[in-house]
């Protein structure tokens, strides 16, 4: 077989080159699943986040393979240089405390998340988007096509499996901070692959992989790093507030998640102490079963041992971080990693109460818990006279697009609800929605001057 003109070969197989645009592409995919993993705590995980962050991947990316299309010579010197600097930023830009300090100082957050874009994600797709164009130049293969399309699909493999292994193992069992090493070290490591012939070529090119090396431990293993798990980023601080003793807040994702102080009893948040009157002194409920969907802090059940709970959330290792860092207890109650949505669809249980208090970033729910189906399938897992309990983040007048549509959506399914606004005094209030089981009511009829129907209605509801 002929072999494709190059220049720079050295002694590289095609084998090894088809490692490296396998790594390429492990590392390319690896670095968007962890970004949208980043963006999480400050921007949520709603379509109109996810949606433009990978568009801008995918821009970034063709505009890397056209640069890459255009490179004539020093093919392996043009790659190598390009590993160094996206693992830099892999390493760097992608490390928990450098994506927290850019939020944390550049508003508005769509600001920073440009500047997230353009800064760190768009480069990275740039730059390892022109390895499979620059390298399909040295592979050997009479014809184009065929060069071109074992080196796509060896970088699309790699893709494919750094994609399901960085999301369901790594990110799982070590966090988000090892997943940026895994995208970042196999770059680095393939650095020496990419010298030029010469002996003295290889200890030239070790230094900067080495500084880069040391930039990726020191930020993502020795500065302080929040907790993380694929779904979410947790932190515990102490807090202080009017009423309540040496407290302290659970976060998560950025947003206070439930609050506990170390008197005697306990003070909770506002709202969960509003939800534990109701059902245990104004409902009066004793041994009745409880969902809760959305485990949070688990204060609704802390040191409440007349009912029964069952958490629902979907991080299986949020209860093991509000036990540790938070509760310092164990929690009262089962546990079940899953999805709320999910598990409404598909258990066979039925309780007396279900409490919605699920959460993602920015006090939204997540957009799949807000829909008609979602709180048809709450009304399905409940007791024929059982009750919903909703915890909303809604502007206090109720007067905004999101808060009007969400209560019609919750009322749609169950009637017309209890709304109680808990903060009158703040722009956004927890609001509590209190729904009931049970054949959902007629339409009902406005009273007007010419057909007032009110004491009718009156003596047919005595």
């Amino acid at each position: 077989m002929k072999s494709a003109p190059a220049a720079n070969t050295g002694s590289i197989s095609s084998a090894v080159l088809y490692g490296l645009v396998f790594v390429e592409g492990f590392a390319s995919l690896g670095a968007e699943v962890i970004a949208l993993r980043r963006l999480v705590p400050h921007l949520g995980s709603s379509i109109t986040v996810t949606a433009p962050t990978i568009g801008f991947f995918l821009l970034a990316l063709a505009l890397g393979y056209q640069a890459g299309g255009r490179v004539e010579r020093d093919f392996l010197a043009r790659v190598r240089i390009n590993f160094v600097i996206a693992a830099a930023l892999i390493a760097v830009g992608l490390a928990g405390p450098v994506v927290e300090a850019l939020f944390a100082h550049i508003r508005p957050a769509l600001v920073a998340y440009l500047i997230f874009i353009v800064g760190v994600l768009g480069p990275i797709a740039w730059l390892l988007g022109q390895t499979v164009p620059v390298l399909t130049n040295l592979l050997r293969h009479e014809r184009a096509g065929a060069r071109s399309g074992a080196a796509l699909y060896w970088s699309t493999l790699g893709s494919f499996l750094g994609s399901l292994s960085l999301s369901l193992l790594v990110m799982q069992w070590l966090g988000v901070s090892a997943a940026v090493l895994a995208c970042a070290v196999p770059l680095l490591a393939l650095v020496p692959v990419l010298r030029d012939p010469s002996a003295l070529s290889i200890w030239r090119s070790l230094p900067l992989p080495g500084v880069v090396a040391a930039a990726a431990i020191a930020c993502n293993m020795l500065l302080p790093q929040h907790i993380e798990t694929a779904y979410a980023t947790y932190r515990v601080a102490p807090i202080a507030l009017p009423g309540m003793s040496d407290a302290r807040v659970f976060r998560i994702n950025n947003s206070a998640a439930s609050l506990i102080d170390a008197g005697e009893p306990p003070r909770y948040a506002r709202y969960i102490e509003r939800l534990r009157a109701l059902l245990l002194d104004e409902m009066g409920f004793r041994d009745k079963r409880i969902a809760v969907l959305g485990g949070g802090g688990f204060t609704l059940s802390h040191r409440e041992p007349l009912n029964d709970y069952v958490y629902v959330d979907i991080d299986p290792a949020v209860r093991e971080v509000a036990e540790r860092e938070f509760l310092g207890t164990p929690v009262r109650g089962r546990f079940i990693a899953a999805d709320a949505r999910r598990f409404v669809a598909d258990t066979d249980e039925r309780f007396d109460a279900v409490v919605v208090d699920a959460f993602s970033a920015l006090t939204s729910i997540p957009a799949h818990l807000v829909t008609r189906e979602f709180w048809q399938g709450t009304r399905r897992v409940l007791a024929a006279d059982g009750v919903l309990f909703a915890n909303l983040i809604l502007d206090a007048r109720l007067a905004s697009p999101y808060a009007r549509n969400l209560l019609a959506t919750i009322q749609s399914v169950y009637g017309q609800c209890a709304v109680e606004i808990l903060f009158r005094d703040r722009p956004q209030s927890n609001v509590l929605v209190q729904c009931f089981a049970g054949p959902p009511p007629t339409a009902p009829v406005s009273y007007t001057d010419e057909r007032n129907g009110a004491d009718l209605d009156i003596l047919r509801s005595r």
